[in-house]
């Protein structure tokens, strides 16, 4: 008998987890036995993938820095990584802005709906918390970026994974500093990390075996504690906007690698799967990446001097999905409150929003923080930045949910195209966890 996918797995725990969740609101002790029984293990799976980030990322990348013989490959592969990250995103957030400014969202939503989501959300501490975390951002300087890349501590840039910058920048300077040390000397040093990289991709094996059990448990508590239907309908054209944008992020990812990566999208879709499904469960890029290092490498094809350097990076500066949405939230605000949005103001969003991606936290509810940067921008008043926040604050968890997918899938992009680019995308050569099983029983 066919083993099932683990694609399949993972969709049909999602499925059971929504379809559970939704009956445990049914009745009275549910929310409860959810969030106290059935949520844990989503969170420990979670801690799992984000306890082995930091050192996939620092054996990875060390290993294909210095796997290379010639540092200018490094600069090269660098300058275009950064090159097409920033072309995605400005694709990304075009596409959301044309589709906003066609279907106008906004002018359907009336005043007593207006009123009900202030009245609820404005003075939530998400919403409060989102809009003081993007004055702090606001008021840094203009170079800060480069500073907060630059870590004082390696250990304690290693203990946080919300400073994969600074891990990113030290691998660099490791990894090029055991090239100028020559090959002889840094070949002990460079058996470690590599040792320790076979070892860390084991351990994404071992994990994903839980997949399915914790995308169910994610789902499940994601449904419990969801918003107000009523309010979820109101919001419903929006959502659908910013959905169908996202969908053609999708297809325009596929006609990518369709084109110059020679791939058939529906095998790259297929192949990524797994990874995309987590994302949409954990609504987080970073706690996603050791699986799309994993399927990237491993499925795809992309050597491990691309993936190791790309992924990451794109993990931290490449939100296309995140920076769609911030186009549509922005005129959706703009038109629901009334506030004229001129071609200035619009192309001023485009570029907020391609600097605000970059150093962003790959984390749940972070589109919402870059979303209050980008609205200051236009001119936006500040006394109404609770309430546009709150107009959209019901519908952004599964909006986050769908815009980490394309995020995952728009690193995996880049990293393909990359690769082909350099000459580094080989067949692929998947391993399983038990690969060696019959050597250790």
């Amino acid at each position: 008998m066919k083993k099932l996918e683990l694609h399949w797995k993972i969709l049909i725990g999602m499925l059971i987890g929504i379809l559970f969740g939704f009956a445990m609101t049914q009745v009275s002790w549910g929310v409860d036995f959810v969030t106290d029984w059935i949520k844990p293990f989503g969170t420990i799976f979670i801690k799992l993938l984000k306890l082995i980030a930091i050192p996939l990322i620092l054996a990875s990348l060390i290993k294909g820095i210095s796997d290379l013989k010639d540092i200018s490959k490094f600069k090269n592969i660098g300058l275009r990584t950064i090159a097409i990250y920033v072309m995605t995103t400005i694709v990304a957030i075009t596409i959301g802005l044309v589709l906003v400014n066609l279907t106008k969202p906004g002018d359907g939503i009336s005043e007593e709906t207006i009123n009900q989501l202030t009245s609820t959300y404005a003075t939530d501490s998400g919403v409060t918390s989102k809009i003081a975390e993007a004055t702090q951002q606001k008021n840094a300087g203009p170079l800060s970026f480069l500073e907060d890349m630059v870590p004082d501590n390696a250990m304690k840039a290693m203990s946080d994974n919300g400073l994969m910058l600074q891990v990113i920048f030290f691998s660099i300077f490791l990894g090029i500093s055991m090239l100028l040390v020559g090959e002889e000397k840094a070949a002990p040093l460079k058996n470690i990390f590599d040792s320790l990289n076979e070892v860390v991709l084991k351990m994404v094996d071992l994990i994903m075996l839980s997949a399915p059990y914790a995308v169910f448990a994610l789902l499940a508590s994601v449904v419990v504690s969801s918003s107000d239907p009523d309010l979820l309908l109101a919001l419903l054209k929006y959502a659908l906007v910013v959905v169908v944008g996202l969908i053609l992020m999708v297809v325009f990812y596929c006609i990518v690698v369709a084109v110059y990566a020679k791939k058939n999208p529906f095998w790259f879709l297929k192949q990524m799967s797994p990874a995309q499904l987590l994302a949409f469960s954990t609504s987080s890029s970073a706690a996603t990446l050791p699986v799309t290092m994993e399927r990237v490498e491993e499925h795809i094809g992309v050597d491990k001097e691309v993936s190791s350097f790309v992924l990451p990076v794109g993990a931290t500066i490449n939100m296309d999905g995140t920076s769609l949405y911030q186009g549509v939230a922005a005129v959706f605000i703009a038109q629901a409150l009334s506030f004229d949005l001129t071609l200035a103001d619009q192309l001023t969003i485009v570029l907020t929003a391609l600097l605000a991606s970059i150093g962003s936290a790959a984390v749940p509810g972070a589109g919402m923080v870059m979303l209050v940067i980008v609205l200051e921008s236009v001119g936006f008043p500040a006394d109404k930045f609770a309430v546009g926040l709150a107009l959209i604050f019901a519908v952004d968890r599964p909006l986050d949910m769908a815009r980490t997918v394309i995020n995952v899938t728009g690193d995996a992009t880049v990293s393909t195209v990359v690769a082909k680019s350099v000459g580094k995308l080989h067949e692929p050569n998947p391993k399983e966890w038990d690969d060696h099983l019959e050597e250790v029983i």
